[in-house]
């Protein structure tokens, strides 16, 4: 199949203007943050369910969830590092089929392995759970969640990469699609195995691993028919000759994914060691930061879905050696990102009380102490959501330039140095306890936020912008 032309327009030198760039950036930006967002509900499904099983059936799970989704999150980082490789090909000599297809093709080896190794990781969980003091009941059932829940890792990272692939095609619009049918199939069959409906097997708190399980295999059939059945997709291959390596194009994607995972660790590690302090202050205090932290979550996934779309845009530009075209992309997503965190909190400010109503009842009685808490830490989360925004764009800019390993430890020194050390200061040895861990989280956001912005902005100074000349294709 001849590579001479296109198949869609993609950037060129100096063709595109600021608005172009906004109207573009939009485009690909809003079904990836819906994308985002309904990802959440998904897991919302989970808990709903759980929930009716009982207080015991939900803290196990909880546990359980905690280790499998940070492994999950982590290696969605690494595995997602096609994005930035497959667009700078497309950047260079679109539609560069062989390209793409033996990136892709490396991307889905590398979710095999790296899957089955964090399956690994996740059943350490036991060991884990003991360590810590773990009620012995909750441990039992958890590890029964546990180990059924291993097997969706795989399936998962596979469409993890799938995704990637659809969003730098220009069908980003795929990804929101198959995740919003996700939901029903995970609602369909937690009720189906959970509690034995359609004749399906009552299974408890393990049905609703295997309705994980059934979702994360549907969603891939889901992104393998779409592929297939789209003519500019299909025409990829990327299933063909899926034995053939690419070794070359195998490392490479490691080596720029590895740092984003351990980035996403080092991100989601201090969040996780933020539960462990409020849990120290009170149990109320816990209760109040969950939520509140749930509301913040939950605006994050917009400028995120901003970020995947601003490593795809750097990355075609950063592929046709264009420092124009990097520049409009990178600062048009940071705008986007960061404007669109600025009216969340606004609304922070204005209405906590209808945001804590998704999760809580804000005018029950018997909530009032939590909810008292609850509307101080939004305060402080509506503080750091400007550079929360942010931090996620400038550090997906500098992905699509590939640049991850010294954002990888900005990041571990701003989230783990001024952000763990204030949380801990201000929690526990000043009177503000629970708002300090806050503080604590801002500032390890604020202090992120301005050095990956401040190495956005010198680029071309640090020769970020300078792609090595291409190699042979064989």
């Amino acid at each position: 199949m001849s590579e001479a032309a296109p198949s869609t327009p993609l950037p060129q030198s100096g063709s595109d203007g600021w608005r172009d760039e906004f109207a573009a950036t939009m485009k690909l930006s809003w079904p990836l943050a819906a994308a985002n967002l309904l990802q959440m509900l998904t897991y919302a499904i989970d808990v709903i369910f759980i929930a009716r099983l009982g207080e015991a059936q939900l803290a196990a799970s909880a546990l359980a969830i905690a280790l499998f989704g940070l492994v999950m999150w982590a290696l969605s980082g690494l595995t997602g590092a096609v994005a930035p490789v497959a667009a700078a090909e497309l950047g260079e000599r679109a539609p560069a089929l062989r390209p793409v297809r033996r990136a892709v093709r490396m991307a889905l080896w590398l979710a095999s392995i790296s899957g089955v190794m964090g399956m690994g990781l996740c059943l350490l969980l036991g060991p884990l759970m003991r360590a810590t003091g773990q009620e012995a009941a909750i441990i039992g059932m958890a590890l029964e969640y546990n180990t059924i829940l291993v097997f969706s890792m795989v399936p998962m990272l596979f469409n993890n990469v799938l995704r990637s692939f659809v969003s730098t095609l220009d069908r980003p619009i795929f990804a929101t699609a198959i995740t919003a049918g996700g939901i029903f199939v995970n609602a369909l069959a937690n009720y189906a195995f959970i509690f034995g409906n359609f004749g399906a097997p009552e299974l408890g708190l393990r049905g609703a691993a295997v309705a994980t399980i059934i979702t994360s295999l549907v969603t891939l059939a889901a992104y393998v028919i779409a592929i297939r059945l789209d003519p500019k997709l299909h025409r990829y291959r990327i299933f063909g000759r899926w034995w053939s390596p690419d070794w070359p194009r195998f490392w490479h994607i490691t080596r720029v994914g590895t740092p984003i995972a351990l980035t996403i660790t080092a991100e989601a590690g201090i969040f996780g060691a933020a539960a462990f302090l409020m849990g120290n202050i009170g149990a109320t205090q816990l209760a109040a930061h969950t939520v509140a932290l749930q509301i913040a979550a939950l605006a994050f996934q917009v400028p995120f879905g901003v970020g995947q779309a601003a490593t795809i845009r750097v990355g075609y530009f950063y592929g046709a050696r264009d420092t124009e075209g990097m520049k409009r992309a990178g600062w048009t997503g940071i705008a986007i990102g960061t404007g669109f965190m600025a009216a969340t909190a606004l609304a922070m400010v204005l209405i906590p009380k209808p945001l804590l109503a998704i999760y809580i009842d804000p005018w029950d009685p018997k909530n009032a102490v939590l909810v008292s808490f609850a509307l101080k830490y939004i305060v402080v989360a509506a503080a750091f959501q400007l550079a929360d925004g942010m931090q996620a764009v400038a550090a997906g800019a500098l992905r699509g330039l590939q640049d991850t390993r010294i954002p990888m430890w900005i990041a571990a020194f701003a989230y783990w140095v001024p952000g763990i050390g204030t949380a801990v200061w201000l929690g526990f040895y000043t009177s503000l306890e629970g708002v300090g861990v806050w503080i604590g989280l801002a500032t390890g956001l604020v202090v992120a936020a301005v050095l990956l912005t401040y190495r956005w902005a010198r680029r071309e100074k640090l020769q970020l912008t300078s792609r090595p000349a291409r190699a042979a294709q064989t």
